[in-house]
């Protein structure tokens, strides 16, 4: 497997260090944030990249060296949002980085499905979350007319630039699970759009990420490794928990696009993203990795550091620690079933049973 980070944690440095970063934990690979709700940060000139052949060859010449290669493009947005000022340009960010990826020789670009209005002129986005009356379904069929012309232009696009579109499998989005990928692949032929398999939003949907690899096979097309921890407070909340609040203009905030813009998280909170380890031990991500390993050998699997409990690089550290171990603990279990096969010895995985063993 190939293992890196995505860089949205260390947007607050430029891009030569953030690769030190990177090689200094063990990781070869550097996913770029390339728009969407992040701006495109270490990748500041993407337009001049588009169209002049030696502004890309020097961007490309600063990963020389650095045992870093890029590993994919990144650019989660909502290009579905009818919202005049957030949706077309999420779209046209999905578009370019699917250029951009063909002029830099990658062939994957991460984003979400989007979520449209429920109703035609609506203005804000309407995820139905349980489809139990007749209106809701609805709801998701006009939501269904927006979504599948729009990606079956991103699937023709990609393409024609030899990329696949990875979904990530996001709540709030018209796409977050095994069924409803199915449901637009399937509605708009796709040939060109999978999956990014980020197990931390299953784990806070109770999904479980190794059934969901194995599910979907060669859907999968690339994956983050983001680890969840239910807290408590779901006991009381459910996963479901809306107790956010919305910072004030004067307070430190994430802008979405327009004018929405990231709340701040519920206190106490029913789940929290943590760092690879802190929700599941080392053992789950062995398994999480030998499914990823089934479908594509080759995988990227690219860390994303969201633990507030942690510092930047730090927790890059201890999820780097874990990501590895698992590899090394997968390719040794896996080496051993060889060997077994040739007629040596038996051999027991380790973590035969997913999760029984710590970490």
């Amino acid at each position: 497997m190939r293992l890196g980070l995505y860089d949205a944690i260390l947007h607050d440095r430029p891009l030569e260090d953030a690769l030190r970063v990177v090689a200094a934990n063990g990781l070869t690979g550097i996913e770029l944030n390339t728009g969407g709700f992040l701006p495109s940060v270490h990748v500041p000139d993407v337009d001049a990249i588009l169209v002049d052949d030696a502004v890309r060859d020097a961007f490309l010449a600063r990963f020389a060296g650095t045992g870093v290669e890029i590993a994919g493009l990144n650019c989660n947005g909502n290009p579905l949002h009818p919202d005049p000022a957030i949706g077309p340009t999420h779209a046209d960010d999905v578009r370019r980085s699917i250029r951009l990826a063909g002029r830099l020789g990658q062939t994957r670009v991460v984003t979400m499905s989007g979520l449209p209005a429920g109703e035609p002129g609506g203005r804000r986005p309407n995820w139905v979350v349980n489809a139990w009356n007749s209106a809701a379904l609805d709801v998701l069929e006009h939501q269904w007319s927006v979504a599948v012309p729009f990606w079956q232009e991103i699937d023709a696009l990609a393409g024609e630039h030899g990329v696949r579109v990875a979904l990530e499998l996001h709540p709030q989005n018209l796409v977050f699970n095994v069924a409803t990928i199915r449901e637009l692949v399937e509605r708009g032929g796709l040939t060109n759009v999978g999956v990014e398999l980020d197990a931390s939003h299953l784990f806070w949907q109770q999904m479980d990420p190794v059934a969901v690899v194995r599910e979907l096979g060669p859907l999968v097309v690339h994956a983050a490794a983001k680890d969840v921890r239910i807290n408590p407070a779901a006991a009381l909340n459910g996963v479901l928990d809306n107790s956010f609040r919305r910072l004030a203009p004067d307070e430190p905030r994430t802008n979405l696009g327009g004018d929405e813009w990231a709340n701040a998280w519920p206190s106490p909170s029913s789940w929290d993203f943590v760092a690879l380890g802190k929700g599941h031990p080392t053992a789950y991500w062995t398994e999480f990795l030998r499914a990823l390993h089934e479908v594509d050998p080759e995988m990227r699997v690219n860390i994303e550091h969201e633990d507030t409990e942690l510092g930047r690089e730090e927790g890059v550290a201890v999820a780097a620690r874990v990501l590895i171990a698992a590899e090394a603990a997968r390719a040794a279990a896996d080496g051993a079933d060889e060997r077994t096969a040739d007629g040596g010895a038996p051999h027991e995985h380790a973590t035969d049973a997913v999760g029984r063993s710590a970490s």
